[in-house]
């Protein structure tokens, strides 16, 4: 597709980033939906490689991805000094667009993750927002300790399979929903593995994302962690660590490479 970017110069700490924008990823999304392949999509962010350099079974997802966005404005900002066109792409904004997208192109959907009162309040916002032609044909909220390499893993992906989904809304968070979203797609599901985080507890209020100044200033981490500091502090201190790497990596060699 034209509005996919190149190879070169759109890595990430040894991690291709192959989707500039929102209007890239859905135009992919439905492009690749509207086939008979399996396809993943990731959002990459500092988290996300924090987590790659210690998680083989997330790596090997990561390598499968077919489509990967710039999700963290820090992400998004050491691509845009080599490409303009970058810009953050981030699993939540994608649910909403989507699911109009798969309304217009009769793409059915299955919401998998999260817990069951989300997924039955998501999927009302869902049809609320994207009209009566959105087919939701199924949902579903892994067991507690859910493993993505697990039986309980086969067993979803065998019923997001029979469900004649396109599109699976994937909400259990990193590396899970990836390396969850990898297995499917090995499996042979004929469908498309969307990883959007807690895309689904945001639609539902059971979360409250950053407002939007924080979203836009690209500072949703400060909100997060001052809403949770226990929760993320380390997270975030790891995040920054790797984020001071990266920026020396490129001042020095060009561009952010694997250490």
């Amino acid at each position: 597709m034209e509005s996919v970017i190149a190879e070169r110069g759109s890595s990430v700490d040894g991690w291709t980033i192959n989707i500039p924008d929102q209007k890239a990823a859905l135009d992919a999304i439905q492009f690749a939906g509207r086939s008979k392949a399996g396809f993943t999509v990731f959002t990459l962010n500092l988290d996300h490689l924090v987590k790659l350099r210690t998680n083989a079974a997330f790596r090997d997802a990561y390598r499968s991805a077919t489509f990967v966005t710039a999700d963290g404005a820090p992400i998004a900002h050491l691509l845009r000094r080599r490409d303009r066109r970058v810009t953050r792409t981030t699993g939540a904004d994608l649910v909403l667009p989507l699911a109009a997208v798969c309304a217009q192109a009769k793409l059915p959907i299955f919401l998998f993750g999260s817990s069951p009162s989300t997924l039955e309040l998501a999927s009302e916002q869902l049809a609320r927002h994207a009209g009566s032609e959105l087919d939701i044909v199924g949902s579903m909220s892994p067991p507690q300790g859910f493993d993505p390499e697990g039986e309980a893993a086969d067993e979803a992906i065998a019923r997001i399979k029979n469900s004649g989904a396109r599109i699976c809304f994937v909400a259990l968070g990193a590396p899970k929903q990836e390396i969850f979203a990898a297995r499917a797609v090995a499996q042979g599901v004929e469908a498309g593995f969307v990883c959007i985080g807690a895309g689904l507890d945001f639609l539902a209020r059971n979360q409250i994302r950053a407002p939007k100044l924080f979203q836009k200033t690209g500072t949703e981490w400060l909100w997060r962690l001052s809403s949770s500091p226990r929760r993320f502090a380390l997270r975030y201190l790891q995040c920054a660590t790797l984020l001071v790497r990266l920026v020396v990596a490129e001042r020095i060699l060009g561009y952010p490479t694997s250490t």
